[in-house]
């Protein structure tokens, strides 16, 4: 069985370690020379708008799916058309631009942050009266890890904050007071079971995810699974899903959704019985969902812009790193660092140190 990849970044590459002892081959599709998933399998480089490598993936892969939700979307459509692909291009097109994914959660009864779409610098101006500050200003499509953002506090700042995105389609979102932010990842197979993994409680700086922590038996779990179960539903979803959550006042208010794996599930390759990235293999190839069952606490460090020594983050015990081949780079994921440990209070120890070192290396 081989499983086409559109992407062959971080992601792909964890998949692709997760299919081999499942006996499955992988053919990935991207333009980078050096993508970091091409040594676990066969590497199409290119343009995703290549018609003739489309051609070649949709021939040569059983299945396809992606690692990353910026794929174009007609792509996906075009690939549906000559082979099975999982998540579906609907998933793939409500979760790229942020205004239609805000009004299919309304549609679906999942609750959102006040939100209006901007078109230009006088749309801006005019939303905010209802809007109100601080708010956050998106482009509507492309933004990941932070970017095409900028935080509004007052009038003051409408005019440069347009000015930064260049006349792209926007949308404004009323700032939410929440009390931490959390995601919860499920996976929906082709017979529509559904299985779902513990909340993660999530740290991010700077747009970035820095730490994320499984908390098991979380009060928050009923109705993070309600609203996902909503949107696996709606879409028709197979595959890994992970939806993106603010607490308040001890209720739920959606972020985003990715129709991918998450950087936030990655604690689940070492902390669960079942990964996300078997688990999304699992289902779109129609097979049985693994449990989701936490083995004992865990957290994730991701390292951002580099790596400190290998030997100082594997002399903490119960640490496993993660390292993806990729060059240090400001602001790139190079790798990540997950933590098991029986005790609450040791995993809080172990994710500070390693937190630590992380941040050694980014503020370098």
């Amino acid at each position: 069985m081989k499983v086409g990849i559109l992407g062959a970044g971080q992601l792909a590459r964890m998949i692709a370690l997760a299919g081999y002892p499942l006996g499955l081959e992988f053919i990935f599709l991207d333009p980078a020379a050096d993508a970091c998933a091409n040594r676990l399998g066969e590497h199409l480089q290119g343009d995703y708008h290549d018609l003739a490598l489309l051609a070649q993936l949709a021939e040569r892969a059983d299945v396809v799916t992606y690692e990353f939700e910026n794929v174009p979307a007609n792509v996906a459509d075009f690939l549906s058309t000559h082979t099975q692909v999982h998540p579906s291009p609907k998933a793939l097109a409500v979760a790229q631009d942020r205004l239609i994914e805000k009004n299919f959660f309304n549609g679906i009864g999942i609750a959102t942050p006040a939100y209006a779409p901007v078109d230009s610098l006088a749309d801006l101006h005019a939303v905010m009266a209802d809007i109100g500050y601080p708010a956050v200003l998106k482009s509507r499509t492309q933004g990941y890890d932070g970017k095409g953002q900028s935080v509004l506090q007052s009038a003051a700042d409408l005019d440069s904050a347009w000015q930064k995105l260049a006349g792209v389609a926007a949308i404004v979102e009323a700032f939410v007071p929440f009390t931490r932010e959390v995601s919860i990842i499920a996976a929906r197979n082709t017979a529509g079971d559904i299985v779902y993994y513990p909340l993660s409680e999530n740290l991010h700086q700077g747009g970035i995810l820095r730490v994320s922590e499984c908390t098991t038996d979380d009060a928050m779990q009923e109705q993070a699974q309600t609203y996902i179960t909503r949107l696996l539903t709606a879409l028709d979803y197979v595959g890994v899903l992970a939806l993106e959550l603010f607490e308040v006042e001890r209720t739920l208010i959606a972020n985003e959704f990715a129709p991918r794996v998450h950087n936030s599930g990655h604690w689940t390759i070492e902390g669960a019985q079942t990964s996300q990235f078997e688990n999304h293999l699992r289902a779109i190839l129609g097979l049985p969902l693994g449990s989701t069952a936490a083995v004992d606490k865990a957290a994730m460090v991701n390292f951002i812009g580099g790596l400190p020594d290998n030997a100082d983050i594997l002399a903490l015990p119960g640490v496993h790193l993660h390292l993806y081949g990729k060059e240090p780079r400001t602001g790139r994921k190079v790798a990540h660092a997950t933590v098991r440990t029986e005790t609450s209070a040791e995993l809080a120890e172990l994710t500070e140190k390693l937190a630590s070192l992380a941040n050694l290396v980014d503020d370098s």
